[in-house]
């Protein structure tokens, strides 16, 4: 009889001499372990699935957020509102470059001019490819941007190509011309195509240069004829 009260005396004893575990440094040792090199998504999901119990997203139509409710298993819950995307928004996101020159330009050049001047810029879509007409309209639809309409051409503004047609003379002679500030011209970004008032290729200077200028001309129809 003695020896087994002494046993449960030191039983007893031993019981009372165990710590309880401390859970405070638990949350900083969840931030370390999930940012913790070599932690791939498995265990991270297994992280999850053990402290949340379950979480119910609904949708905040007026300040375009997605609010989720969170509920850990330890009876708490969390609120979070997270920005809704925008209709064909997606992770690859456009440089905001090339929103900037599609808004610069928009008025004035087709889709295929403005993806031509962000492929000469270097500028890249979102998926990290070139820029064609189609890819153009498709952001231009997205970010609002008021589309070209060559309706809205007045003649007020020339491209080289229609200024060259014009004097009959090659795009080349007006690139010089413009190179050497005989004829004023415009670029809306460096790189996009030049822009010139209709009424600057009539100046005396321009037309002086374009007969002293040894550089190919264009021959009308009926010369070539």
């Amino acid at each position: 009889m003695k020896e087994c009260r002494a046993r449960l005396a030191e039983t007893s004893s031993s019981h009372r001499s165990i710590q309880p575990p401390d859970f405070s440094g638990l949350a900083d040792d969840l931030v370390r372990v999930w940012n913790a090199p070599g932690v791939t998504t498995r265990p991270r999901q297994q992280i999850l699935r053990t402290l949340i119990a379950d979480i119910i997203a609904d949708v905040d139509d007026t300040n375009r957020e997605v609010v989720l409710t969170i509920h850990w298993k330890g009876g708490q819950h969390s609120v979070l509102r997270v920005r809704k995307p925008k209709t064909g928004e997606h992770g690859c996101q456009t440089p905001d470059q090339a929103i900037e020159v599609m808004k610069q330009m928009a008025t004035r050049y087709s889709h295929d001019d403005i993806a031509a001047t962000l492929n000469r810029m270097g500028i890249r879509t979102g998926q990290t490819k070139t820029w064609n007409g189609h890819r153009v309209s498709s952001i231009r639809r997205v970010q609002g941007i008021h589309a070209f309409r060559p309706a809205e051409k007045d003649g007020q503004w020339l491209t080289m190509k229609e200024a060259a047609k014009c004097l009959n003379v090659t795009s080349h002679v007006i690139r010089r011309l413009i190179v050497d500030r005989v004829l004023p011209a415009e670029q809306v970004v460096p790189g996009a195509p030049w822009q010139i008032e209709a009424c600057q290729i009539q100046s005396e200077d321009v037309i002086k240069a374009i007969h002293e200028t040894k550089g190919p001309y264009r021959r009308d129809a009926q010369e070539q004829i």
